[in-house]
């Protein structure tokens, strides 16, 4: 997301996300519909599991309202979440979704980018590389189930998954527009939007920081199915069968395949990466952009 190196951050001597919440107990609530031990929900305090051991697919809800930022705390307690169900053999599959009204997620918490010292944006970016890394090459099917709005690191999260499935409402923008803030997508952003759409599209939806709208996003491929809203999640488990129907070891070589090209070119230059944002976020001109959009953020909520 930068150019110059400012302050060195050895992404080694960063804690790990979950490091943070050493003592955080993961919440078992009420049963899911369908009832029994298999259906049983867990969470934290921002992510939701509602998991199906029977039929091998758990479904992972964002809530953290109103819009589901991705705050540090967030990020820490999915990875923890995803940890838990790809260490458990029974599941095969997640859909991802949000537990938030007409919103899947607004992307990063830009206060987490706004008035912190070095030390903090060195530990905010990489747990946003953790989570990309374990969503890219995961060995489990996933499918977001876009609910909702789809801008910026929220289109990134949809992006990792083998298939989007988007509520056809023309309020659910959809796509990556870090440069309307003055920001650089990282390379490892555009090398998961051209991808997907192609290297002519990305060019221009990343220049000129282009949201689409469902038709839209489905006729640039940036997602596979446009289906009304109250059928999102039913259209997921649906294809989630599809896609479960293909023998695990099959599928995941070939996804690895397709992929981990893509994955070592961040894993090579985690460091610089990470030295990089770090050197762009604290320049004076970034902060004071920053600070004047989270200034009109509160005066359009008073």
């Amino acid at each position: 997301m930068a150019l110059a190196v400012g302050m060195r951050v050895s992404s080694r001597a960063l804690p790990r996300p979950w490091a943070l919440l050493q003592g955080a107990t993961i919440r078992r609530t009420e049963p899911a519909a369908g009832g029994g031990d298999s259906a049983r929900r867990f969470g934290t305090q921002r992510v939701l599991v509602e998991p199906d051991a029977a039929a091998g697919v758990a479904v992972m809800k964002f809530k953290n309202p109103p819009v589901n930022s991705l705050s540090l705390e967030l990020l820490t307690e999915f990875i923890i979440s995803l940890e838990k169900l790809e260490n458990d053999k029974t599941f095969r599959g997640i859909i991802l979704t949000s537990d938030c009204p007409r919103v899947f997620s607004a992307g990063l918490d830009l206060t987490e980018m706004c008035g912190k010292n070095p030390a903090h944006y060195a530990e905010y970016w990489k747990a946003v590389q953790e989570l990309w890394l374990r969503l890219y090459l995961s060995n489990l099917v996933l499918i977001a189930a876009i609910n909702g709005a789809c801008p910026a690191g929220g289109c990134l999260i949809s992006l990792t998954c083998d298939y989007r499935i988007l509520a056809d409402n023309p309020k659910y923008l959809m796509g990556l527009n870090e440069t309307l803030l003055g920001i650089v997508a990282p390379f490892w952003f555009k090398d998961t939007f051209v991808n997907t759409i192609g290297h002519r599209a990305s060019e221009q939806a990343l220049q000129l920081g282009l949201l689409f709208r469902p038709a839209e996003a489905l006729q640039v491929g940036l997602v596979d199915q446009v289906v009304p809203e109250d059928e999102v999640l039913s259209t997921a488990l649906s294809v989630m069968a599809r896609w479960m129907a293909i023998p695990d070891h099959a599928r995941q070589l070939t996804k690895n395949m397709m992929r981990k090209t893509t994955v070592d070119r961040l894993v090579k230059q985690r460091d610089t990466d990470i030295q990089n944002f770090v050197s762009f976020i604290s320049r004076d001109s970034i902060q004071k952009s920053l600070q004047m959009y989270l200034e009109k953020l509160k005066q359009k909520k008073g």
